[in-house]
């Protein structure tokens, strides 16, 4: 799985305006100067977060951006999947036929069971991740945070083909 420059930047961008206290709204210039971005580029994440109800914005002179919910009800699938759509599209097999109109392992892929219990996993973690965990994990250092996420990997998933569905990959 690759995270996209908009992705990063996106959450970023959220995670700038979950910080924020209650009611503070922060403008597209307050936070392009925050993290180092161009104004159009913040534009278009805050645009993407908007359509998928993550965000609000308010017009006017006092106007700017707010996070739409508590950033414990956001999670990280949520927020990923609406800047760069889903982990694996659903025509995923479609798409690698080779010259031919369908997969020669179309009816026993290997491959696609892995990517697909990969996925699955990936998405389950991700669901699982808030936007408040990652706020709380700003605050640790490198050290302290390598040590969550490495028990938060070794910690026992569902099985892969219980929660493939959720990743938008059919297996």
């Amino acid at each position: 799985m690759r995270i996209s420059s908009l992705e990063e930047y996106g959450l970023r961008c959220l995670l700038a305006l979950a910080t924020q206290p209650e009611g503070i709204q922060l403008t597209i210039p307050e936070i392009a100067q925050k993290e180092g971005l161009s104004e159009p580029y913040v534009g278009k994440i805050l645009s993407l977060l908007k359509k998928g109800n993550l965000i609000r914005s308010a017009r006017g002179r006092k106007g700017g951006f707010t996070i739409a919910k508590p950033a414990n009800e956001i999670s990280l699938l949520e927020a990923v999947t609406t800047l760069g759509g889903p982990l694996i599209e659903h025509d995923h097999c479609n798409k690698y036929t080779g010259v031919l109109q369908q997969c020669v392992h179309y009816d026993c892929c290997s491959v696609r069971y892995v990517l697909g219990g990969l996925m699955a996993y990936i998405g389950e973690f991700l669901s699982k991740t808030t936007l408040a965990d990652i706020m709380k994990d700003h605050e640790l250092s490198n050290k302290e945070w390598l040590a969550g996420m490495s028990q938060a990997i070794s910690a026992p998933l569902s099985t892969p083909s219980a929660s493939v569905k959720q990743t938008g990959f059919d297996i």
